[in-house]
């Protein structure tokens, strides 16, 4: 007995990781077996298999729990922010509309929350709990915990608690929001996916096209760049009227009605007709000849991870061409300047034999890939404490401002994965990799902030927590049916 009570009931290192884990798997097996037809709570029974062992009076040494949570949130949001990272453009197309209606469902979210205050005379830090769990933002919850902490040097239970309630209704407020708008606006969700595939179209997108030159004489490669509209094109190859396929350099001759393959983005599609008539459109089924091929290459090699394409110099030392690179799913055009990435896949063009050169230059070993890249982890982590710990002095306040731990790491590893490659970091990390950095961070925080509840967390729903839930609720749908 001794021994089972050392290691599930007294606080200690030991006692801690005991209890994070068999939470975390209870919880975990609640997620996968425990559903209401299709519908499941998923990893979010962790915090409830938490709260459940919390209210038993079973937790865990404060300071493990406190280094549980904020590291398992550090390594959530880190690893969504790498992941995000190299595609990150707030302002770009659209960016800048669905950051500002995002915006708009936080500050009304606040308002609401502010207005609860008020009116119900919640403590305002158990409000702020109530919101993280009505958005379902985990990260939130764990700022709230971190200000509470600086601003009066403690954590109220009732934060943690507050997110608890609000949490689980939430969710189907959220399922409720989006049914009653697609009802009220008669959405049809086929035609909504067939036009938002449609708008996915972007006008930076490479096309293909096949032209047919309608110059009066022969001109060199270099003389066509000179005259054609268009200046960011890229020549692959072209088909003379023999019917024999060249790749092209500077100096290659081109000859009236030769067809002339073009790599350009979509947005100079018109402008490019000024050269001839179009006799094909499209990278599909194009894509080779009798005796030129084509062939994804993935760069693997840690030498070529920041470096301009400029730089291998492909077209003269291999006699290949390059024509568009694949970024997690995106094409874009291989311009001289492109920076390439770890993980980048590149379409190469040429004889067999040059094409095998190319690929043994830029590595084409996809087994390097499932190499962990952990520098950039913990150097990240590393700056995004410092950087979240850093006090901001706002004028007309007392208390200084912090990112938080979890807002730094976010910001500096949506800076590293955008900006690493440009000084030679490695950022590349395989889907699965940053999918089990980010659920084991998940797991650890949600299992700690359970068993950080407490054992009151039964007689707050009796006592008027119940209301806790209806106000969770409310901040949920409010916004979202306004926005």
């Amino acid at each position: 007995m001794d021994y089972i009570q050392e290691l599930f009931l007294t606080p200690s290192v030991t006692q801690s990781i005991v209890l994070l884990t068999l939470v975390v798997c209870l919880g975990l097996w609640a997620g996968e077996h425990l559903r209401i037809k299709k519908f499941s709570l998923g990893i979010t029974w962790i915090l409830f298999v938490g709260i459940i062992f919390s209210s038993f009076g079973i937790s865990i040494d404060p300071q493990v729990s406190h280094f549980a949570k904020n590291f398992g949130l550090i390594l959530f949001v880190y690893s969504i922010g790498l992941q995000v990272g190299p595609s990150f453009s707030p302002f770009g197309k659209s960016g800048l509309k669905l950051n500002l209606l995002a915006v708009a469902i936080v500050v009304l979210g606040c308002g609401i929350t502010i207005a609860l205050h008020y009116l119900t005379d919640t403590d305002m830090s158990t409000m702020a709990g109530i919101m993280s769990g009505a958005v379902m933002n985990t990260p939130s919850l764990g700022a709230v915990q971190q200000t509470a902490s600086d601003l009066l040097g403690t954590v109220s239970p009732d934060i943690a608690m507050g997110y608890a309630l609000a949490y689980p209704l939430s969710i189907v407020g959220l399922i409720f929001s989006f049914e009653l708008i697609r009802f009220c606006c008669r959405v049809n969700l086929r035609k909504e996916e067939e036009k938002l595939q449609e708008e996915h179209v972007s006008d930076d997108d490479p096309i293909c096209v096949d032209i047919r030159l309608s110059i009066p004489n022969a001109i060199t490669l270099k003389e066509l760049h000179d005259i054609c509209p268009v200046k960011n094109i890229l020549v692959s190859r072209v088909t003379h009227q023999d019917g024999n396929d060249e790749l092209v350099d500077a100096t290659t001759v081109l000859y009236p009605n030769d067809v002339i393959r073009i790599v350009s983005d979509k947005r100079h599609e018109k402008e490019l007709q000024v050269l001839g008539e179009v006799t094909h459109y499209g990278f599909r089924g194009r894509e080779q000849s009798d005796h030129l091929i084509s062939r994804r290459v993935v760069v693997t090699r840690t030498a070529c991870n920041g470096k301009r394409l400029s730089t291998f110099d492909v077209r003269h030392r291999y006699h290949a061409t390059i024509t568009r690179i694949n970024r997690a799913g995106i094409e874009l055009l291989a311009t001289p300047d492109f920076i390439l990435q770890l993980g980048d896949r590149i379409m190469v063009v040429g004889d067999k034999e040059d094409v095998r050169h190319v690929a043994d230059i830029f590595g084409n070993e996809l087994k390097r890939l499932d190499l962990p890249n952990l520098m950039p982890i913990f150097f990240g982590i590393f700056l995004g404490v410092l950087l979240g710990s850093l006090p901001i002095a706002i004028p007309g306040m007392n208390q200084s401002f912090k990112l938080g731990l979890a807002g730094g790491s976010l910001i500096v590893a949506l800076l590293i994965g955008r900006f690493g490659p440009y000084y030679n970091m490695v950022t590349f990390a395989t889907t699965s990799a940053n999918m089990m950095l980010r659920q084991v961070g998940l797991t650890l925080f949600l299992a700690a902030v359970g068993l950080s509840v407490g054992d009151g967390f039964v007689s707050t729903i009796i006592g008027g927590g119940y209301m806790w839930v209806i106000y969770g609720v409310i901040i949920t749908m409010i916004p979202l049916l306004i926005v």
